[in-house]
């Protein structure tokens, strides 16, 4: 059995009640140094309370937490080599940026000229040199949340966790630092934890998305892996907007369905069950010959920018459908669609 590799966090067997509410049911990840983990689910699913017992602000009922060979537990939150940075920023407003980045450097009592190197040299990391005699009034949110980084880093910690810190911020703000975190991130090396509900934010940034739900890791996975190929009814749905449909197992390639019987690729380990498919990986088509062509009827349409949803009513059934915005199809126009059987997934439940 292999023993614990250092900067590896280990978390086993986490569980969390808040009265009689069960927050967090055995959770088990290792997280291998240095890489970006996502941690992603709708509210309440306990993504904010496992971080929350990383960084030692709650204690569990029962798991352990370790940073290699070193239990986390019995450490209090400022002694673990973890950093947090909060959705609000928690920023010294009567402090300048340069103080507030250098504030955990002074309260360990490192002396004054490593203080200013190490505090200047992150403030260049971040791209905010300039902004250093600022207050955190004089500063945009994006701008803050470059501080609010910068001060967590300074510190040198093993493990940056991440609690929603770009919700806050407009569309537009969000996607520049999304960038910028993923270059940072990069360049130090660090192992980065990051809480988000935002499906795009995880996609962006992450090596690594573990989708929660309910208290436990519904699915783990690269970007691409739970986005192409969710494991579960639960996934398909809160990765995007996929086409789910209920399936009865008619062969071993073959099901039935509210839109008619549907090759797919792999065989369904149930009798009953649900298949998705993604809508950009949906075709419409003029004629219908073919596997998995079916007739329908476009419903309605509407212009997204860079693609047009199209809603397209097959048997009464709507699948909504990714075209290029070059495509025009008209409301009530007769078509056929293709669901391409590879791309046709077969869920688990």
């Amino acid at each position: 059995m292999n023993g614990p590799v250092p900067g590896d966090l280990h978390i086993a067997g986490i569980r969390k009640s808040f009265g009689p509410v069960q927050v967090l049911h055995g959770v088990s990840v290792d997280i291998p140094d240095g890489q970006f983990t996502t941690l992603l689910g709708p509210s309440g699913c306990g993504k904010t309370t496992l971080l929350r017992i990383v960084a030692g602000f709650e204690a569990p009922d029962a798991g352990t937490v370790r940073l290699g060979t070193t239990d986390l537990l019995p450490l209090p939150a400022n002694q673990r080599p973890v950093n947090t940075v909060f959705q609000s920023y928690a920023l010294f407003p009567h402090l300048t940026v340069r103080d507030n980045v250098a504030f955990g450097l002074r309260a360990r009592r490192v002396p004054e000229a490593d203080v200013k190197r190490r505090a200047d040299a992150m403030l260049a990391s971040v791209r905010i040199e300039a902004l250093a005699a600022r207050r955190p009034h004089e500063l945009s949110g994006g701008q803050r949340q470059r501080v609010a980084l910068a001060r967590a880093l300074v510190n040198e910690p093993e493990v940056l966790l991440l609690d929603e810190p770009m919700s806050a911020l407009d569309a537009k703000l969000r996607h520049d630092v999304q960038l910028e975190l993923k270059r940072i991130q990069r360049e130090c090396g660090i192992t980065f934890v990051l809480v988000t509900h935002d499906q795009d934010e995880a996609i962006a940034v992450s090596d690594r998305i573990l989708i929660m739900n309910q208290g436990r890791i519904e699915q783990d996975g690269t970007p691409e892996e739970v986005y192409e190929r969710p494991l579960s009814r639960f996934v398909a749905n809160f990765m995007g907007s996929a086409n789910v449909l209920d399936a009865r197992r008619l062969a071993a390639d073959q099901v039935v369905t509210a839109l008619g019987d549907l090759v797919v690729a792999s065989n369904p380990v149930w009798e009953q069950g649900s298949v998705a498919i993604r809508p950009e990986d949906i075709e419409i088509r003029t004629t219908g010959e073919g596997i998995n062509h079916l007739p329908g009827r476009i419903s309605d349409r509407l212009f997204r920018g860079d693609h047009w949803e199209v809603i397209v009513d097959v048997r009464g059934q709507s699948l909504r459908v990714k075209t290029e915005p070059d495509q025009y199809h008209a409301v009530d126009q007769a078509v056929f669609v293709e669901l391409p059987k590879d791309d046709l997934l077969v869920l688990r439940d």
